[in-house]
């Protein structure tokens, strides 16, 4: 037997000592959780002319050890758990091994060397360590030709850490960590520990609480409800996607882009709920191949405890969530729709955490991601936590985290979710309730300084990956170069574009004429940043409605104004995002705990809708007018935006050459002959017509058009979006 337990009241911390060690001696802050410094009293230490072994095993009575290849006994030094064996000057430390809570024979963990160095440390204080999630967090490793995992997590404010986990019964009394001084970070290698052990932080606080914690900078954790972080390696899988990876860093600017946004726990689902990483991906990919989408853009896969936040609640920002994987089964994922052409973006949350007491809320027992004053630090619409921006430690976890998702799992782009609630620091605030910045004004510097050092970094390490804003407000310059003084964003969603045109169309026909300026306004600034044309998840939940059940209309018209809407989309400048099961004409909300309705498909009209958007996806991909001009003036020219009697605008997308005529009708009415003013017209071709009857349509198509000195005559299909093919 490796050691016997104490009787409950044999562990009571007794007066007489086995040797004569004064009331300040280490083993009096070992027993009560106060050592920050475990290493300087506990493994190997000389002593006189020797050395000395000091184990501790808090409620074993005796305890033996391996020493050069023999067990041998410990000598009981305090009650406590305290055991010693003297041993020759020549001893090393890796001439013994003591057991485990387990009965397992390991190195001690006490005889170890630091594995965060001074360097770490100085560059993490600076906010500037930016492969901080290769230090931090807990990592298999080999140190000093031992095989463990190191652990080390940052609690300035603590005044002990402990690590607990399957491996000491998750109790705290066994491995105290080293406190590594001024950079408020504990450290900790257990030799012989593997993939897959379950841990926790536990954090004793100035005052005395004890505070139980997941790793901040974990790779994995368990199945929620249980929060438990989780050893992983995220280096073992092994990348087939050079060829994606060379390609990406060409301008994107340049390139169509026609996102899917992707919840990935109800995009299909198995008998048994969530399918795996590796399941969903063959399926997905074939399908964003088949109907024309160039990227999927995951609604956010950090860990998170509660599925009706789908994702936008983190608690490890680091670990991918557990509900449809490992991270070697999500780098799969990521792996096998590169190698099969479709992008991979995440969204990713640096606005705001919850208050969940096992995650990052008060981690020390102070306020260390967050602000202390919640005019600073609490979303009164989210209820949760801001980041402390101006903290070094906190914005170096952010950008190493952004890092981290495009060096470890070959991601191409972050959508910024809330970026607008970052900006200002009255956002969703009422007066009284913020506090102005040092120059007296609303915007948050602090929080605008990260988001360019953000994009700074990121793009300087991996060229051609995207950072997108999710931006609701008119900041100017989210996506202008930061040397113009811009924050450095790729891709803005252009969320007055999808406001303006939901509001137009969900509106009867009849009435539309009076709100035309919905659909010209956004021409205006269509050009003053690069936008996303988006139809997200956003406007299919909380009551919003389904985007189908927005049309106005019967039947036959509410799938007509849907395809109108997706062509209208596929139209304008803009890189393009549509929100999985708007393909389907989806009738109801989207509802996180199911999967979208594929049984649709089996109905002519919902089926019409799917080869509707397939169509218009793949037209967009194969003519350069529509995509290749996005951010330049020079590639839209207005032909006709005054028919408001008809409802009825048309615009060029240009391309050096080549032109393409854009005709929406937004009335139900069909006008056989339709004069569009468009001079020096050679050669006209209808190529894209969303009346097709295969889409569901009444098939007013355009095989004759008439040319005119001054313009052209075609047939105007109701409901429906006619693209030109113009030669002149």
């Amino acid at each position: 037997m490796n050691y016997q337990i104490l009787s409950k009241e044999d562990r009571l911390i007794s007066e007489e000592k086995v040797t004569k060690l004064s009331m300040d001696h280490p083993i009096d802050w070992l027993a009560a959780q106060d050592n920050y410094d475990p290493h300087a009293f506990l493994g190997l230490h000389s002593v006189g002319d020797g050395k000395v072994i000091r184990l501790w095993r808090p409620g074993a009575c005796s305890l033996f050890f391996e020493f050069r290849g023999e067990i041998c006994s410990l000598q009981q030094m305090d009650k406590r758990g305290l055991f010693e064996y003297v041993v020759p000057e020549e001893t090393q430390n890796t001439d013994y091994r003591a057991y485990d809570y387990r009965g397992e024979l390991h190195f001690d963990p006490y005889a170890f060397d630091s594995t965060f160095g001074e360097m770490d440390q100085h560059f993490f204080h600076q906010g500037v360590h930016y492969n901080i999630y290769e230090h931090l967090g807990a990592h298999l490793t080999t140190h000093r030709g031992i095989e463990g995992v190191k652990f080390a997590v940052w609690a300035p404010n603590a005044k002990t850490v402990s690590l607990v986990g399957d491996f000491n019964h998750w109790d705290g009394r066994l491995n105290p960590m080293r406190s590594m001084g001024y950079s408020g970070v504990f450290e900790l290698f257990i030799p012989g520990l593997k993939e897959g052990e379950k841990y926790k932080f536990e954090i004793k606080t100035r005052d005395g609480a004890r505070l139980i914690k997941s790793d901040p900078y974990a790779f994995a954790s368990e199945l929620r409800p249980s929060t438990a972080s989780v050893v992983a390696d995220v280096d073992q899988f092994s990348f087939q996607d050079n060829e994606w990876m060379e390609k990406r860093k060409e301008s994107y600017v340049n390139r169509p882009m026609t996102i899917y946004e992707v919840h990935l726990g109800s995009w299909r689902r198995g008998e048994n709920g969530f399918l795996n990483y590796r399941e969903i991906a063959p399926s997905l990919a074939a399908y964003c191949n088949e109907m024309g989408f160039t990227h999927v853009e995951l609604l956010p896969v950090a860990e998170h405890p509660l599925d009706e936040s789908w994702g936008y609640q983190v608690t490890g920002f680091y670990a991918v969530t557990s509900r449809y994987g490992t991270p070697s089964d999500f780098q799969f994922f990521v792996d096998y729709l590169h190698r099969h052409q479709v992008g991979v973006i995440i969204d990713w949350v640096p606005a705001h955490f919850p208050m969940d007491d096992f995650s990052l809320a008060q981690f020390d027992g102070s306020y260390l991601y967050e602000h202390a004053d919640p005019k600073e630090g609490f979303h009164p619409h989210w209820n949760t936590y801001i980041f402390n921006y101006g903290r070094r430690e906190v914005v170096n976890f952010l950008i190493g985290n952004a890092l981290f998702w495009f060096d470890k799992m070959h991601i191409d782009g972050l959508r910024v979710d809330a970026v607008a609630s970052m900006l200002y620091r009255d956002y969703g605030r009422e007066e009284g309730n913020w506090i102005p910045n040092i120059y007296g004004g609303k915007e948050n510097l602090e929080a605008i300084e990260f988001l360019k050092h953000l994009n700074s970094v990121v793009h300087e390490k991996f060229p051609g990956i995207l950072m997108i804003a999710e931006e609701s407000t008119a900041f100017t310059g989210v996506t202008h170069s930061l040397s113009g003084g811009g924050l450095g964003f790729d891709l803005k969603w252009n969320m007055g574009w999808m406001n303006d045109t939901l509001r137009y169309v969900e509106k009867d026909p009849f009435f539309r004429h009076y709100h035309q300026h919905f659909l010209t306004f956004g021409l205006l600034y269509a050009f003053s940043e690069r936008f996303i044309l988006v139809l997200s998840h956003d406007e299919v939940v909380h009551g919003k409605r389904s985007l189908f059940s927005k049309m106005p209309g019967d039947q036959w018209q509410c799938f007509a104004n849907l395809r109108l809407l997706y062509s209208y989309m596929i139209c304008q400048p803009g890189k393009k995002l549509l929100f999985m099961g708007g393909e389907l004409a989806q009738v109801d909300e989207w509802y996180c705990k199911q999967q979208i309705h594929w049984f649709l498909l089996q109905y002519p009209y919902h089926h019409g809708i799917q080869k509707c958007v397939k169509a218009l996806n793949h037209l967009y991909l194969n003519e350069p007018a529509l995509w290749e001009k996005d951010f330049d003036w020079r590639g839209f020219e207005w032909v006709d935006f005054s028919d408001v009697t008809n409802s009825t605008i048309s615009y060029l997308r240009k391309n050096g050459d080549s032109k393409l005529l854009c005709v929406h009708n937004f009335t139900p009415n069909f006008i056989p002959n339709y004069f569009i003013h468009l001079k020096n017209v050679k050669q006209i071709k209808e190529i894209m017509n969303t009346d097709l009857e295969d889409f569901g349509g009444s098939n007013k198509l355009n095989s004759h058009i008439r040319i005119e000195n001054e313009g052209i005559i075609i047939s105007l299909a109701p409901l429906a979006t006619m693209v030109f093919k113009v030669n002149d």
